[in-house]
């Protein structure tokens, strides 16, 4: 069934009404007339299941069945802080962590990246990108839309990360050096409910010294698995072991 999130004061416990681009896409690409049903969420923790009364080119309008009880959210909220890669590789990650249960996303400016936003375009990156995880999250039948905030510097990221109950650093060097326990014994120290802030370079990693800095304000280094992953493939890779531990062994 198809899903749409709405906005809060678009939905109450007996209606929906959906508007913008969704509207397009209800009656153009799925074709779906009255009758029919979907699924909307408010992206507050209600989700219901609906049946479309009446549609128009401003509006489409539906009657809650019944409120649907879900269990498709990480157990920990997991926020990727990303050095900003080339390319689309930003999208690929934000698309494919959504999927995978990512709470947060934090595109970061790193000593090695390649690639510097322009401040009047970073707007408009930043809206793409949370259009694209909005639509990852109503084709992975997420409850809530991942976060993806503007560009941060590292002094940035360091202040964030005292909020987390557990910060992490896909490092490279670790991996190298054969470490096979630390993310196993972090994912075993953080319990269900708690924030989990992991840094993961750009395509040139990170440097020593941001290593240094953040280690020294409680992030712990650790490698990814034996062999050296892309900086897309390392994000990916981190949120599906989490979903692993956390969703599939409990």
């Amino acid at each position: 069934m198809q899903r749409y999130f709405v906005d809060k004061t678009d939905m109450t416990d007996k209606a929906v009404t959906i508007r913008g681009d969704d509207v397009k896409h209800i009656r153009r690409v799925m074709r779906m007339e009255p009758g029919d049903l979907l699924i909307c969420s408010d992206n507050n923790g209600r989700t219901a299941r609906c049946s479309i009364d009446s549609l128009s080119d401003e509006e489409v309008v539906a009657t809650v069945i019944e409120l649907v009880k879900e269990t498709t959210e990480m157990p920990v909220k997991i926020t990727i802080a990303q050095g900003l890669p080339k390319g689309d590789k930003l999208e690929y990650v934000v698309q494919k962590g959504t999927e995978l249960g990512a709470n947060r996303f934090i595109p970061f400016e790193a000593t090695r990246s390649i690639v510097k936003w322009d401040a009047k375009k970073q707007k408009k990156k930043i809206e793409r990108l949370a259009k694209i995880a909005k639509e990852a999250s109503e084709q992975s039948h997420r409850s809530f839309i991942p976060e993806v905030t503007a560009v941060q510097s590292l002094d940035e990221i360091i202040t964030v990360s005292r909020t987390y109950e557990t910060k992490l650093i896909a490092y490279e060097e670790v991996a190298k050096a054969g470490d096979k326990k630390k993310l196993a014994e972090a994912f075993e120290q953080t319990s269900p409910g708690s924030s989990i802030l992991i840094i993961i370079g750009p395509e040139g990693g990170l440097t020593e010294d941001e290593v240094s800095r953040l280690e020294d304000e409680g992030f712990n280094s650790c490698g990814f698995g034996p062999r050296i992953l892309r900086t897309e493939t390392a994000s990916l890779y981190v949120l599906a072991a989490a979903s692993y531990y956390y969703e599939l062994m409990r």
